[in-house]
């Protein structure tokens, strides 16, 4: 049985914010940008998020070939996730993400001390 393909939006920019675009998969790759994590550890590392959302999220960066899921076959299982090649490809954006959060919040916070 074939699967459809979605179609790409035509923007670029579009294409990248229908892959990274929730606040939970761009906290996945900053936090998987440092190695593999198991699925315990991104879950506390990500911050408030249920473990529906995240397995739902992971298994969506896995579809789109930004994330690898390695099974073990242990008891119990040890499931680790890790970046491919094209999920590391996006460390540029997420650093210059990081760097214009730096800027706004330094920014942000001279405007109240000038207060």
């Amino acid at each position: 049985m074939a699967t459809e393909e979605k179609a790409l939006p035509a923007c670029p920019v579009e294409t990248t914010l229908t892959l990274i675009s929730s606040k939970w998969k761009v906290l996945i790759l900053r936090d998987l940008l440092a190695g593999t994590k198991r699925f315990g550890e991104l879950r506390r590392s990500v911050g408030n998020v249920s473990q529906k959302v995240l397995t739902a999220q992971l298994r969506e960066m896995e579809d789109s070939g930004l994330v690898t899921r390695t099974v073990y076959p242990e008891v119990p299982p040890r499931v680790e996730y890790a970046l491919t090649e094209l999920g590391q490809s996006l460390r540029p954006i997420l650093d210059a993400m990081w760097n214009w959060g730096e800027a706004y919040q330094a920014d942000v916070r001279a405007r109240e001390a000038r207060a």
